[in-house]
C-alpha cells in the first residue's frame, strides 16, 4: 500500500500538504503531474482544453462526488451512481470567481438522509470549504432512483 509520501501528500499532526508540478510555455498546452499522473490544461489563447478556472471548478465537482462515496459508507448507503452539474460565476473586478452553484444526483435505491450527507459535506469537503470560505456556494443534494 502506498505510503502519503508516495502519493505526494505529506502528513503532520495537524496538516495535511499537497504538492505537484506543472509547466507551460508561451506556445504549448499547460501539464499539471502529480504523483505518475499528468493533466493537460489549456494554458493558451484558443486552446480548447480546460481552462484553470474550469479545472478549480471541477476540484469542487471532484471533492463533492468523493464525499458522496467516503459518506455512503458512516451514514450506511448505497448508490448506483452520482453526478453533479456545477456552474462557477466569475467577476471581471477583481477577477474572481464569486459564486458557485451546483446539482448534486445520487442514483440509489436507498432512504439517504440528503440533509446529513449536504451537511457532511459542507463540514468536511476541503474543496468546498477553502472555496465556501472565498465564494458564495448554493446547491442541493438529490436522490433519484437507480435503474440498476
Amino acid at each position: 500500500m502506498p505510503t502519503l509520501q508516495e502519493n505526494n501528500m505529506h502528513m503532520t499532526s495537524t496538516e495535511l500538504t499537497y504538492s505537484l508540478s506543472a509547466t507551460s510555455s508561451s506556445t504549448e498546452e499547460g501539464k499539471i503531474t502529480s504523483r505518475s499522473n499528468k493533466l493537460v490544461f489549456g494554458a493558451t489563447k484558443d486552446s480548447e482544453l480546460p481552462s484553470p478556472a474550469e479545472l478549480l471548478t471541477g476540484a469542487f465537482a471532484a471533492c463533492c462526488l468523493k464525499n458522496v462515496e467516503r459518506f455512503s459508507t458512516f451514514m450506511k448507503f448505497s448508490y448506483d451512481h452520482a453526478e453533479i452539474t456545477v456552474t462557477a460565476t466569475r467577476q471581471d473586478r477583481p477577477p474572481m470567481i464569486h459564486k458557485i452553484s451546483y446539482d448534486l444526483v445520487v442514483y440509489s435505491n436507498d432512504a439517504i438522509n440528503t440533509d446529513l450527507l449536504l451537511r457532511n459535506l459542507q463540514k468536511f469537503g476541503t474543496i468546498y470549504n477553502t472555496l465556501n470560505a472565498v465564494c458564495e456556494i448554493e446547491g442541493g443534494i438529490r436522490v433519484c432512483e437507480s435503474e440498476a
